[in-house]
């Protein structure tokens, strides 16, 4: 039996096939045939919070929620910005990734390559760090995703040049690397996708791409997607991650640590075709970044 026609369960009980595949992958990823699409899984060790769960217990820690909202990152958000205004949300996003994060291996590896495009679903800075020290900076740019409320404008994300300066979209264009933050990101310019308000426009329209810019749509043709400290526990992620890489490559694939994922992550896995790679995050990085 090939290794990519095993189910998931059966691939994650073949650890020597799985670091065999991510060799390869590894030497894919540093050709450009893969596009990096990364979770805040990565920060496990950064002051940061690194998951939904841990941003909705700072959430929890400044400001008291009712029941319903308590545990859920975006319900939190939304019942902060119902009662206490979008700038108090605004400003407690600032407070919780304000702490400077160091980028990992990992970060500095992919920002020395001259990759298309770099998914990054969190709302650190640590893939910007990286691009900024191992990127020379007229050839990469940021792209944003942003909240329409309140702005005025019809408006789905905001470009940024390497300095941090908005872009127009024409820059982006002749960009080698952009990187793509869809749910928005504390530096250059505090950006944040985060109450549910915010994500009821861009759920509606997001399944005709209207939200996704088109020179992501058009990098990520004909390539497939790692996920690296992803997980798709949550709706909303699993949405995110299915229609980001619509009308992309055939394979993707994914790190995943199998005592962790859920029955609607492992459904996921299967429907979106992404074969699950099943080693501790420590090896695979060693793997991805020995790829030159």
């Amino acid at each position: 039996m090939a290794l990519l026609d095993l189910s998931p369960e059966q691939m994650l009980r073949r650890p020597a096939e799985a670091e065999a595949l991510l060799t390869d992958l590894a030497r894919q990823l540093a050709e450009g045939g893969l596009v990096p699409y990364l979770g805040p899984g990565l920060l496990d060790l950064a002051a940061v919070p690194s998951t939904p769960e841990e941003l909705a217990a700072f959430f929890a820690a400044k400001v008291a929620l009712p029941r319903r909202a308590k545990g859920n990152a975006w319900a939190s958000a939304q019942h902060i910005e119902s009662t206490r205004h979008r700038s108090t949300l605004s400003s407690l996003m600032a407070e919780a990734f304000a702490p400077p994060v160091a980028p990992t291996d990992l970060h500095l590896h992919l920002g020395g390559l001259p990759l298309p495009l770099i998914v990054d679903s969190w709302y650190d800075g640590a893939m910007r760090a990286a691009l900024s020290a191992r990127h020379p900076a007229a050839d990469w740019g940021e792209v944003q995703g942003i909240t329409r409320a309140g702005i005025g404008e019809d408006r789905w994300y905001r470009f940024y040049d390497a300095a941090g300066a908005e872009g127009a979209r024409d820059q982006a264009d002749a960009w080698t690397t952009l990187l793509y933050k869809p749910h928005g990101g504390v530096s250059p310019a505090r950006n944040f996708l985060i109450s549910d308000a915010d994500y009821v426009e861009v759920l509606t329209e997001i399944d005709i791409q209207t939200p996704i810019p088109e020179t992501v749509r058009q990098r990520r043709r004909s390539r497939g997607f790692l996920y690296i400290g992803c997980r798709f526990h949550d709706q909303l992620l699993r949405t995110y991650a299915r229609q980001i890489s619509k009308r992309s490559g055939e394979q993707h694939f994914a790190l995943v640590e199998p005592a962790l994922l859920t029955r609607n992550e492992t459904r996921f896995l299967a429907e979106q075709g992404i074969t699950p790679i099943a080693l501790p995050l420590t090896r695979a990085v060693e793997i991805l970044c020995a790829a030159t």
